[in-house]
């Protein structure tokens, strides 16, 4: 099922609240915006940003236009509780049937990508990034995961344990020869 009717959109969301710490400050920022436009490119509609540490920075420096802005007043608890409140955001728009997940470090997965994954969205599905043989990101998570996925979803594993429990049932897209899956702090 593809994502180009009313019924089945899929919501992009950037996880993008984390302090950085790693790198030496909030990342949103520095890479929010090219995260967005990948997922804008690739086919997603609409678009959610989860902000947390940088929220102020980020709005003063990073076009926002068109773009769903939810402050995560529990960032520092880890990725999950970004990844819960972006669910929630996407289950109360009309028509969402999937959500593509993208981090907001990893700035060298292209449109291309996103749109291989979209390909295979539907409210059942689970669908994952791979580069050159390794999970990664962005994933897709259909409609039908994400009270199960909310539920178990700890600190900064985010869906990590869900997909390794559902692993029979991940669709996985090879994306190494159109974009590079490494996350800002591997570089």
């Amino acid at each position: 099922m593809k994502p180009d009717g009313p019924a089945n959109r899929i919501a992009g969301l950037v996880l993008a609240a984390g302090a950085g710490h790693r790198y030496g400050g909030p990342k949103a920022p520095v890479f929010l915006g090219q995260a967005l436009r990948v997922l804008r490119d690739g086919g997603c509609d609409p678009l959610i940003a989860i902000l947390g540490a940088g929220a102020r920075q980020t709005r003063a420096v990073v076009d926002l236009e068109g773009v769903q802005v939810i402050d995560n007043p529990f960032w520092a608890e880890g990725m999950a509780s970004s990844l819960r409140l972006g669910m929630t955001t996407a289950a109360r728009l009309p028509g969402i049937s999937a959500v593509c997940v993208h981090l907001v470090d990893m700035p060298g997965v292209s449109a291309a990508a996103v749109a291989r994954l979209l390909a295979h969205a539907h409210v059942g599905c689970l669908t994952r990034a791979y580069y050159d043989g390794e999970p990664g990101h962005p994933v897709v998570l259909g409609r039908n995961h994400w009270a199960e996925v909310a539920a178990t979803a700890r600190g900064d594993q985010g869906a990590r344990a869900y997909l390794r429990r559902r692993a029979a049932h991940v669709t996985v897209i090879e994306c190494g020869d159109v974009a590079a899956g490494y996350d800002i702090d591997e570089r």
